[in-house]
């Protein structure tokens, strides 16, 4: 890889990291200003658009949930994250993978991985 496309991975990693750490403090609005206005969204009932997203996303579980990020890729445009969300209601939690991509310092497109966590004696490796 050259210089210039590490350092693009790493200024998305940067901005979707910062994104993820202040939505996961409540504060949805941070996805106005990392979203772009013609947003795709690939996930099942989820609408694509910058505005529905956020209004659909303010509104879904994951907005009032714990978000403990576990690990994060960065290629040239993509940034994957890997994340437990729980709720009062689910300790156990969710394992959640979502995949980003950027154009300039815009999310563009995003897709998603959704999976409960087990018990304990079903993965004895660990989920996270």
């Amino acid at each position: 890889m050259t210089d210039s496309t590490d350092s693009r991975a790493e200024h998305n990693r940067r901005l979707v990291v910062h994104g993820f750490t202040e939505f996961a403090a409540g504060n949805t609005e941070i996805l106005r200003t990392l979203l772009r206005e013609d947003f795709i969204e690939h996930s099942p009932g989820n609408p694509s658009g910058r505005d529905a997203f956020i209004e659909f996303i303010s509104n879904a579980p994951v907005a009032n949930a714990r978000l403990e990020l576990r690990r994060v890729v960065a290629d040239d445009d993509h940034v994957v994250v890997h994340y437990r969300m729980t709720t009062p209601e689910d300790e156990r939690g969710t394992a959640v993978v979502d995949i980003w991509r950027l154009v300039g310092d815009r999310i563009v497109e995003h897709w998603d991985v959704v999976q409960p966590v087990p018990a304990d004696e079903q993965i004895p490796n660990g989920m996270f």
